[in-house]
């Protein structure tokens, strides 16, 4: 008698054997995976640590700061912003004024911004806070001396200047890369793969594998939506936003300036300057025929209007901006030329920001510059940094965007564990070179691509190739080591 037997897999056995083409594949992706984990894992790590720290940026600095920016009973009548301003520069005689912040509600003091001793992307002044009600310095403090403020250097450019910064942005571009390869790793060879070993590495490899899968799109969205504030893509970013997806007024609008200055040079500190999508907004002059005519109550200038004269004329052009919602800055002329930029800044949604410049003497709005007259692409750059900043829906951005945080710091960590763990003795444990130069030069095409696409990783990857083929391939000592 005939019995049919339906056979079963073996679970103990490893699964069916790729085809030689895609093992070669397979292989040269995890060689590059492997040395850009290795290479970037520390600045990752670092950036991953100091941005979960920094969107806690407004809570924390609202309770460390609370002596002065906290008055004890409501305003009813402030003083003008001209005689607070005044008494700020009285505390440090001579320093110009940067900005000024007015309270956003009769409780809260007066922030006037000096110019500081530092310059750059990073430079920040001393913030005077005074009470409105009888124009008196409540406090003073260094900005460029805080804690969030090291925080942020560190996030932006690893307190080391230029250098710093091409160092962040070749980071995050090969976090990016990371990511794809990761993810090929995982689908390529979800099927073909062995069930993880129970033991520590392989316990490792499943928290990394569940890691990635789970909070990889949101780091990719995460490193995308900082690459607008690096030196690099975000420059050029900027420039061709500028020329094909924005209705901002060029240089041909200022026929009496050669060349305008731009907003987003007027300042760099991070609480007083301009949105990202007005950066590149060109400034128009004052019309300097008045100076010398009118009021002398000017903070700057003889004859300008004083500050709270070019507030009261910008606010009636503020669309969108509840007065609760929303902080409004002042940026004071630079020179008899210079303007008074006024931004209104929602905490929370970047469509009512506005950039306004005011001439000084007359009080004209010049140019009114908002979410209306934003591009496509300054408009998805705009909600993409609210949205990384963790302010743009409330509680629950904040805790995905820390998430995502957590997610790299848990993939650098458990990436570094397994690394250290599966190395040989004398070597740095590589996965061996694909044989199949075909194959190889298939996968370099694609990486090619994305070097296109981030110029910085592009030339990086073109000193890694260098670097292989001239040194590791020809040193037996260095080949044995790095396989």
């Amino acid at each position: 008698r005939q019995t049919s037997v339906q056979a079963r897999p073996d679970a103990s056995r490893p699964a069916a054997a790729p085809s030689p083409t895609s093992s070669q594949r397979y292989r040269v992706v995890w060689r590059w995976h492997f040395y850009a984990g290795l290479f970037v894992a520390p600045v990752l790590l670092v950036l991953a640590v100091t941005g979960s720290i920094y969107l806690f940026k407004e809570p924390f600095e609202a309770w460390r700061y609370q002596d002065v920016r906290a008055l004890a009973e409501p305003v009813t009548t402030p003083r003008p912003l001209s005689e607070q301003i005044a008494a700020a520069q009285r505390t440090l005689p001579g320093t110009p004024v940067m900005s000024v912040i007015p309270p956003t509600s009769p409780d809260r003091t007066t922030r006037v911004i000096l110019q500081g001793s530092e310059s750059g992307p990073f430079a920040e002044g001393i913030s005077v806070y005074v009470d409105p009600a009888a124009a008196q310095v409540v406090g003073q403090i260094d900005d460029s001396a805080t804690f969030m403020r090291v925080v942020r250097t560190i996030h932006g450019e690893l307190m080391s200047g230029t250098v710093g910064d091409r160092i962040v942005e070749i980071a995050a571009c090969w976090a990016l890369i990371l990511v794809a390869t990761g993810t090929y790793l995982w689908w390529s060879g979800r099927r073909t793969r062995a069930k993880p070993a129970r033991s520590g590495r392989g316990r490792l490899r499943r928290v990394h594998i569940v890691t990635g899968v789970g909070g990889g799109a949101v780091v990719v969205f995460l490193v995308l939506s900082g690459l607008p504030w690096s030196g690099v893509w975000g420059e050029n970013l900027k420039r061709v936003q500028a020329s094909t997806g924005s209705t901002t007024p060029s240089a041909d609008d200022y026929p009496n300036t050669s060349t305008p200055p731009l907003s987003g040079d007027l300042s760099d500190h991070p609480d007083a300057k301009v949105p990202w999508a007005a950066e590149r907004l060109p400034v128009p002059p004052s019309d300097d025929e008045h100076a010398g005519h009118g009021s002398t109550a000017g903070v700057l200038q003889p004859g300008a209007l004083p500050v709270e004269a070019a507030l009261t004329a910008a606010k009636p052009r503020i669309r969108q901006c509840p007065a609760a919602e929303c902080d409004v800055k002042v940026l004071l002329p630079d020179g008899p030329r210079g303007v008074y930029t006024i931004v209104a800044e929602h905490r929370r949604d970047p469509s009512a920001a506005q950039t306004l410049h005011v001439d000084q003497y007359s009080g004209r709005v010049l140019i009114s510059y908002g979410w209306d007259e934003y591009g496509v692409m300054a408009k998805a750059v705009e909600q993409g940094i609210a949205l990384h900043e963790g302010r743009r829906y409330g509680t629950a951005n904040l805790v995905v965007m820390l998430g995502a945080c957590l997610t790299l710091i848990t993939l650098v960590v458990t990436g570094a564990w397994m690394w250290w763990k599966r190395r040989p003795r004398g070597r740095a444990g590589a996965p061996a070179r694909a044989t199949n130069r075909r194959t190889a030069y298939g996968v370099m095409a694609i990486m090619a691509l994305l070097g296109l696409l981030f110029p910085l990783a592009g030339v990086t990857m073109a000193a890694v190739l260098l670097l292989d083929w001239l040194v590791l391939r020809r040193i037996p000592a260095v080949a044995r080591v790095f396989g």
